[in-house]
């Protein structure tokens, strides 16, 4: 693994512990042990190495999904993501994801490109997860778009401090999302 590789990947273990908000890089420099001019020597820029964290964070979140074993029915599917979106490392690239869209930073380049490659390959890994826990080929992406979009709300929801409630939530989706599937 080359340099750059190396300080991504410190760079975006930190942003996962800490958030993308207020992300200077003289502060996140001296928190992995290198100089702001390295970072931007391997980077060329706050943007692209913010825009290269994003990408990571949502490699690893991929790999999360990928990871997740086969559930014996879109339901159970949809359940088990959505305790995955709870726990360790996925929870926290989500949460970059969030974070890098309010703070606006989709809405142009570099991030705009970079942002919609990621989300088709989001959804590729969600499709590939709901196909191997039993959701027809034919009728998968339409899961995906519920499902994806509502554990997004799901996510941000935690806010509200009611566990239970958002519990009955996802197992509406997913009852749904069996149906449709």
């Amino acid at each position: 693994m080359g340099r750059r590789e190396e300080l991504l990947d410190q760079v975006t273990d930190h942003v996962l512990e800490h958030g993308l908000i207020g992300l200077t890089l003289r502060p996140l420099a001296a928190a992995i042990g290198t100089s702001d001019r390295m970072l931007i020597y391997h980077f060329g820029s706050r943007d692209a190495l913010v825009s290269a964290v994003v990408v990571r964070a949502s490699e690893r979140a991929m790999a999360c999904i990928e990871a997740l074993p086969a559930a014996p029915s879109v339901r159970s599917a949809v359940n088990r993501l959505w305790d995955a979106y709870g726990e360790a490392p996925l929870d926290s690239c989500l949460d970059v994801y969030v974070q890098a869209a309010a703070t606006g930073l989709f809405g142009s380049e570099p991030y705009l490109s970079e942002a919609r490659a990621s989300n088709a390959r989001w959804a590729a890994a969600l499709r590939d997860y709901f196909v191997r826990s039993g959701a027809t080929p034919r009728r998968v992406a339409r899961v995906v778009t519920l499902v994806d979009s509502a554990l997004y709300g799901f996510h941000l929801d935690l806010a509200t401090d009611c566990p239970d409630e958002l519990a009955r939530g996802v197992d509406d989706l997913a009852r749904a999302a069996q149906a449709l599937a």
